[in-house]
């Protein structure tokens, strides 16, 4: 399983460096080398603490994207997802180091972009202590239990996972210095929530006790705000 997680961690990083430095045409670009070393290690560092305390959640979340255990709109909406990713990687890199559209971000706002991916990953831990059904398709898990979790950040809100990634949606073009990339942010929080609600829709309709859940957990993603 480890074996697994380093290949695909490996992978991934070295896609995304394809789509940063292919679009930025160079390779001196130290905020993006960060990025990847950054998101690299806590990747890392949370896939072997899954190795080890939820095994059952890191195959999981090691396993393809589109499944067909999946709802169809689930299916769509994930492939739609990787096309938005790679656009978004794209976009930056020609903004931020090929054409220059965006004047560099204060040092400030760079580390502050560093600290919200940190924190993204970090806030995800406690959502896998709390979750073992955190996989990162929507379907019912029934070979493993599947049941409603209502206690760590799901106390507090329904989609906790969500709500670290917008610490990652926020933090991502900051690090990065791109103005282009923070365009996308609302496009990409929009396409989150539509999710939130259609994942709701189905396991109110498929998972005993989450219409109750739902009724004592008001917010979605902040709490007081939705």
């Amino acid at each position: 399983m480890i074996a697994r997680l380093v290949v695909q961690t490996v992978l991934w990083l070295a896609s995304m460096g394809v789509l940063l430095f292919g679009a930025a045409g160079t390779l001196a670009w130290p905020a993006a080398w960060w990025y990847l070393i950054e998101l690299g290690g806590l990747s890392l560092w949370i896939g072997v603490w899954l190795a080890h305390h939820d095994p059952g959640l890191l195959a999981e979340r090691l396993a393809p994207f589109v499944q067909n255990q999946q709802s169809r709109w689930d299916r769509l909406f994930m492939m739609g997802v990787a096309l938005v990713w790679c656009g978004w990687l794209i976009a930056m890199g020609l903004d931020a180091m090929r054409f220059h559209w965006s004047a560099p971000l204060p040092v400030a706002l760079v580390s502050l972009g560093s600290l919200c991916v940190f924190l993204c990953i970090f806030m995800c831990r406690f959502v896998f202590r709390a979750n073992s059904y955190a996989a990162p398709v929507v379907k019912i898990q029934a070979s493993r239990g599947h049941k409603v979790i209502d206690s760590g950040p799901y106390a507090r809100v329904r989609h906790p996972m969500y709500a670290a990634a917008l610490l990652f949606f926020l933090g991502t073009p900051l690090l990065l210095s791109s103005w282009w990339g923070l365009a996308f942010v609302p496009v990409m929080v929009i396409g989150l929530g539509w999710r939130a609600v259609r994942e709701e829709r189905l396991l109110a309709a498929q998972l005993d006790g989450y219409t109750n859940y739902m009724a004592r957990v008001r917010f979605r993603f902040i709490p007081f705000i939705w």
